[in-house]
């Protein structure tokens, strides 16, 4: 069958939006920056929210739900945060349409002017706070531990379906701590949550690490970050979670009764991650020929494909598919939950059935036809190996074997996710040949010494188009060495590259 997509090597991004649409995940809506997640790629996006919920829920959070809009006199309360989303913010001004007099449709109502605009969300912390100040008057009221699965809009200049859109969805975890210890060990608790969710659910291994003051979330005293590469090379913030001290509790009058009597401020933090994990795992995983998806986030994990080339045997032949399906789904485990498995039995050619499941990732495929009923086998083919790879096996053995598969399955896709960052993390010790390694295409991270300011660091980046992804939670305990920059001495290690 002819190639379907740009080749990943050729243009890495057309390939990537060609493959988003081809592939039934989303498409552009009629509002520009906005998409439409279709069911498979929203399906992909439920199995995300179920894991990640029994996670928040196992951890001690309850979920609820806050206002889209916001008063904009609650973002002016915290200078940092608004000048940080200050730009990418939604205004609603007024509440009211009318008939235009001249019958060409409808037009806003100048009478219904807002007296206080109204922010549609960027984030929440601030109408978040302004409940939780109400919710907290003593500190036998806390720890409150919040969060909260909604959409969120940041108006997006160069949109990208997943990665960059205007509106997106998320959870948004909020949570608020008599101390600054208690509410250090939440901000790191939830971050090495998400790395295990990449890793062990995405078969995404990421880099756990603090971002600089510069590249901190608007108002946060600490910022953990996940960082993921994907096949460009490119670097992917998959999941923040943020201590913000009480720089919040104190603009929204988080206050309570401390255990000696004395009013005192809530130590608070957020976290959350978004939609933009589908957009990472299409560019960590997917090749040429499509999609693949890790096991556990794929909407089937098996299709059964029934081969019907005479009528004769059809009804033998389906009936055959559909008894496996329902033995799998009774018998088998992936995960403690029961395997998804789907039998395609449209009445279309088993190529284009076969390539349709190749292009959406599904990780594993099985024919059966009137051969495979007389030997009692099927036809096993894998989304980790080539498309035309088949082993023909036993019925039984693959039945005892299919969870295996399947680890083994997410197992390799983690090891090769893992070889190609790790291959393409280079340490660097001079400024020559850190400023030569960014002329190339695909440059890759460079891991340096760092010790400089925030001003030189907004410097490099600018001219290199280049962030500090963050600093390296395991490499911060190194032999003191002289930073790239400044030649101080510092134990400090940071890891640069290009971005979405």
């Amino acid at each position: 069958m002819a190639k379907d997509f740009t080749s990943r090597s050729k243009d890495f991004s057309k390939w990537y939006n060609e493959l988003v649409v081809k592939a039934d995940l989303a498409q552009t809506s009629d509002v520009r920056g906005c998409m439409i997640i279709k069911p498979y790629g929203y399906s992909i996006w439920e199995s995300m929210q179920a894991e990640l919920d029994k996670q928040f829920k196992r951890t001690g959070h309850v979920n609820a739900y806050f206002p889209m809009l916001i008063p904009k006199s609650y973002l002016s309360k915290e200078a940092d945060h608004v000048e940080g989303f200050a730009k990418e913010c939604a205004v609603v001004t007024h509440y009211r349409l009318k008939n235009a007099e001249d019958g060409s449709g409808v037009v806003v109502d100048p009478d219904a002017r807002l007296e206080e605009e109204l922010i549609v969300r960027p984030t929440s912390e601030t109408i978040i706070g302004a409940a939780f100040s109400r919710w907290v008057e003593s500190y036998r009221d806390l720890p409150l531990l919040i969060n909260q699965w909604a959409n969120v809009m940041r108006w997006e200049m160069r949109p990208r379906l997943f990665l960059r859109t205007a509106e997106f969805l998320w959870q948004e975890g909020h949570t608020a701590h008599e101390t600054k210890e208690e509410a250090l060990k939440e901000t790191r608790t939830i971050h090495m949550l998400y790395a295990e969710f990449l890793r062990e659910h995405l078969a995404i291994p990421v880099i756990a690490g603090e971002k600089t003051e510069a590249e901190r979330f608007p108002g946060a005293d600490m910022t953990l970050t996940v960082e993921a590469m994907v096949q460009d090379k490119k670097a992917i913030q998959a999941g923040t979670s943020h201590y913000l001290g009480t720089n919040f509790s104190e603009a929204e009058d988080i206050s309570f009764a401390g255990r000696d009597g004395t009013k005192q401020f809530a130590h608070t933090t957020s976290w959350g991650v978004s939609t933009r994990l589908i957009g990472t795992l299409i560019m960590a995983h997917s090749d040429d020929d499509g999609l693949i998806l890790p096991p556990r986030v794929a909407p089937s994990q098996i299709i059964i494909i029934p081969v019907t080339p005479k009528e004769a045997t059809r009804d033998a032949v389906v009936d055959a598919c559909q008894a496996l399906a329902k033995v799998l789904r009774l018998e088998v485990l992936f995960g403690n939950q029961p395997v998804r498995v789907h039998v395609d039995n449209r009445d279309i050619g088993g190529g284009v059935k076969k390539w349709e499941w190749v292009k959406k990732g599904a990780p594993i495929r099985i024919e059966i036809g009137p051969r495979d009923l007389e030997s009692n086998k099927v036809c096993l083919q894998r989304r980790d190996r080539a498309p035309n790879e088949k082993e023909f096996i036993p019925k039984e053995d693959f039945i005892r074997n299919t969870s295996e598969i399947l680890q083994e399955i997410h197992n390799n896709l983690l090891t090769k996710a893992t070889e190609l960052r790790d291959e393409n993390i280079t340490e660097c010790t001079d400024m020559e040949t850190f400023d030569t390694h960014w002329a190339t295409d695909q440059p890759g991270w460079l891991m340096t010494p760092w010790s400089g300011s925030r001003e030189q660091e907004e410097e490099i980046s600018k001219k290199h188009k280049i962030t500090i992804r963050c600093l390296p939670l395991d490499q911060q305990e190194k032999s003191p060495t002289a930073c790239i920059l400044t030649g101080e001495t510092t134990s400090c290690r940071a890891i640069w590259g290009r971005s979405y």
